[in-house]
């Protein structure tokens, strides 16, 4: 079993930072449990313990909230997330990593053995979880951690902020505004849930194995969705139409989803929108309306 360095008391006021999985520590336990990052399941370990403050640090977590913590791999930023939170939920896909986590948290952290549980699911998959959470913080593998966010969105109303690391550029489309060239579904679809903003950047040499890419934080902050008689299934089906061919007008674009180019006219002009315009430049309260007009009676 990979033991923590010998530290200071976390509890005391004062005491040393409680310590936390370095480089050398990552690569001792993936060996003993025979275990190699895949590039199938975006495994890529976070290994550096200043980047796993920062990465606390910026999520502004509340020490009396419990933290839901997607893909905790070998466990290093769930430590620095026990040392914040009340609790931690971690929902870890991978059964051998999975098996593991308690024994590292009871290695590392002993005194909060109680404070973590671990669900071993697909988190594009799980809609309960045995312990409410109030905050997202997530290392998520870059080629789902667009629907994973908009999965927990969905599921956890609990959740009312948090902070995810992400591909860079995938970071950048999730908190772009209308008009910007990286404005797209997840930055729309991501509005009707949450306020985001880019909270950062982090280099390459902090995970094992180092990815080709920079990551990007992203904060975000759980708002009321538009005001509307359109469910939220009607609205995305708007935001996926329109950005289907970003280059076309929204008449064009959003022509098959209406049935016709002349009833998605009719369907803008009643959301006050410009049917010559295109949907990079409109905001998730403009795609709601013109989901309500859509079968609406023209007045």
């Amino acid at each position: 079993m990979t033991e923590p360095s010998p530290s200071a008391p976390d509890s005391l006021p004062g005491a040393a930072p409680a310590p936390l999985m370095g480089a050398s520590d990552i690569r001792r336990l993936a060996e003993e449990i025979s275990v190699r990052p895949t590039k199938t399941l975006g495994q890529n370990f976070v290994i550096d313990g200043n980047t796993i403050r920062r990465i606390v640090n910026a999520a502004d977590i509340r020490a009396d909230e419990t933290v839901l913590e997607v893909g905790p791999g070998l466990g290093s930023l769930t430590l620095g997330l026990l040392d914040a939170a009340r609790s931690v939920v971690a929902v870890e896909i991978d059964p051998v990593l999975a098996g593991r986590l308690p024994a590292t948290v009871a290695a590392w952290r002993p005194h909060a053995v109680g404070n973590f549980h671990l669900v071993l699911a697909d988190a594009m998959r799980v809609t309960e979880l045995p312990v409410e959470p109030a905050a997202l913080v997530a290392n998520l593998p870059y080629n789902v951690a667009v629907p994973v966010v908009l999965h927990l969105l969905q599921h956890f109303p609990s959740l009312q902020h948090g902070l995810v690391m992400v591909q860079d550029e995938v970071a950048d489309r999730l908190a772009a505004g209308p008009g910007s060239k990286t404005y797209g579904v997840p930055s729309v679809k991501a509005a009707w849930y949450s306020s985001m903003r880019k909270a950062g950047v982090i280099g390459m040499n902090v995970f094992w194995p180092a990815p080709k890419i920079h990551s990007g934080l992203v904060a975000f902050t759980r708002r009321e969705p538009p005001v509307t008689t359109a469910t939220r299934e009607q609205v995305f089906a708007v935001i996926d139409a329109a950005f289907a061919q970003r280059r076309k007008t929204l008449r064009a674009a959003l022509a098959g989803w209406a049935g016709s180019a002349a009833e998605a006219e009719r369907c803008l002009r009643a959301a006050g929108v410009d049917p010559t315009a295109r949907g990079e430049v409109i905001d998730i309260a403009a795609f709601a309306r013109i989901a309500e007009a859509h079968g609406q009676p023209d007045s």
